[in-house]
């Protein structure tokens, strides 16, 4: 049997990181439907920041303040990271959510078998003709 230090300083962050890594992956190879995957994409987001942030606490440590008495201190560096990668996921899930609502407004479907299928018969790009109507 393997025994997992679970405590501070032990590896269960790391266990599950690789999982929430592989189970994101999972999701975004293994799924056609396009919201399942920005969803993947968010899993996989979330254990890169728990791959950065786990390292970047230390048992004892506190924060980056001066004060008397104090000799370890955590490094803050990784976490205002973090945050500025949160930011950007964010904006990347809006992003990706709004150009499957504009795919689903022009193919009628987000299913990525679908939409390949549409894509390669010709039936899924729509043309606006002179009056400013869109048609198929």
């Amino acid at each position: 049997m393997i025994d997992v230090p679970l405590g501070p300083g032990g590896h269960f962050t790391y266990f599950v990181t690789v999982f929430l890594m592989i189970a994101g992956l999972f999701i975004v190879i293994a799924r056609g439907n396009l919201i399942k995957k920005l969803v993947g994409l968010g899993i996989f987001q979330t254990s890169v920041y728990l791959l950065y942030i786990g390292p970047g606490k230390l048992v004892g440590g506190t924060a980056p303040i001066l004060a008397e008495g104090l000799q370890v201190y955590s490094n803050p560096l990784p976490h205002v990271l973090i945050l500025t990668a949160i930011v950007v996921g964010v904006a990347t899930l809006a992003l990706g959510l709004a150009l499957v609502v504009r795919i689903r407004e022009a193919y009628g479907s987000i299913e990525e078998d679908e939409l390949l299928a549409l894509d390669a018969d010709g039936k899924g790009r729509r043309s606006r003709d002179d009056s400013g109507t869109t048609s198929r």
